[in-house]
């Protein structure tokens, strides 16, 4: 495990990089709604990004109609999954995930390593979907929160199971939106209101205290939150969320141009191995902190490889309009 401050990077043996095949499923529109076809500015308006990131430049894209989640994958619906196919993620055939020291609950012997340079991030033993927290832990309380310790890999064989799809990057960004052109976030430009939270990130001195004024050390309900214009629940904040792309910090500068670009998705790396190509994830997690990672702003973007998983990355999917 090597460190980022978002999600560290996993390393898994050679016996655990294949991907059990899912049979796909027929197409269903549960549980989605409808982002019509428009024209946005994607990417950090407000300067507030990190240039490692490519945030900028600010480009004009046009979207074709598409549906997306209202809400991100819980952990009842990714058991509904595994029940029906028997799938095995990746976090449990390699036996260990990253999990964030202050919401480890697992035996000494099982917490194996933190990530260098980070060291709030730990590799515990048998920490997955099931068990967040470590072996200790379980999610019977947790149905409606998101999965997490799920890889990009495991992801997309929700989606396929499911009938749907990851949402590309472009379509994340433009839904979690809800219709407020260049915005800091999916309600406007300031971060709270009234001393009313509206999103679940860190509070306190990051990373030893957090003062739980969201009331989460971790993950929050998929709809503990005031859903967007578009109806989307926790677009920022809460847990990371996959995207389709693979991630290039170029990406934006490549496009950009005087006409808006089309439906972009960012080119498939062809020389580097399926399991270690980086991905886009989006929204930030509860983990996020401005003293140190201000990346739960709707333009902000993140990556991390295919088969890495950890305590604080989830999914929601999409679909084509028809």
């Amino acid at each position: 495990m090597t460190g980022t401050c978002c999600a560290p990077t996993a390393e898994r043996t050679a016996e655990s990089s294949g991907t059990p095949a899912v049979p796909r499923g027929e197409r269903s529109t549960r549980g989605q709604v409808r982002i019509p076809p428009g024209t946005f500015w994607m990417g950090d308006s407000h300067g507030d990004g990190y240039a490692a990131d490519g945030e900028r430049p600010v480009h004009e894209v046009r979207l074709s109609a598409h549906l997306i989640d209202a809400k991100a994958v819980t952990n009842a619906q990714f058991a509904a999954f595994v029940k029906a196919t028997t799938y095995i993620t990746d976090a449990e055939r390699d036996g260990v995930s990253a999990v964030f020291h202050l919401a480890v609950d697992a035996a000494p012997a099982d917490i194996l390593q933190g990530a260098a340079g980070v060291p709030w991030w730990l590799a515990v033993r048998g920490a997955d979907w099931r068990h967040p927290a470590g072996p200790r832990s379980d999610i019977a309380d947790l149905q409606n929160h998101p999965v997490v310790h799920v890889s990009w890999r495991d992801a997309q064989a929700y989606c396929r199971w499911a009938g749907k799809r990851l949402p590309t990057e472009a379509e994340w960004e433009h839904a979690a939106r809800g219709g407020l052109d260049r915005a800091r976030y999916p309600w406007g430009d300031e971060l709270g209101s009234g001393g009313r939270w509206r999103c679940n990130i860190w509070q306190g001195e990051f990373p030893r205290r957090n003062t739980l004024e969201d009331g989460y050390l971790t993950t929050a309900p998929v709809t503990a939150f005031q859903p967007n214009g578009h109806g989307l629940s926790n677009t920022v904040g809460n847990v990371w969320e996959w995207c389709q792309d693979a991630f290039r910090a170029t990406e934006y500068a490549e496009r950009a141009g005087e006409a808006p670009v089309v439906d972009p998705v960012a080119v498939e790396p062809t020389d580097v191995d399926d399991a270690q190509v980086s991905r886009v994830m989006r929204g930030g997690s509860y983990l996020c902190h401005d003293s140190y990672c201000n990346r739960y702003r709707v333009a902000a973007r993140s990556s991390n490889t295919a088969e890495s998983s950890s305590g604080n990355i989830g999914f929601r999917c999409a679909n084509d309009e028809t």
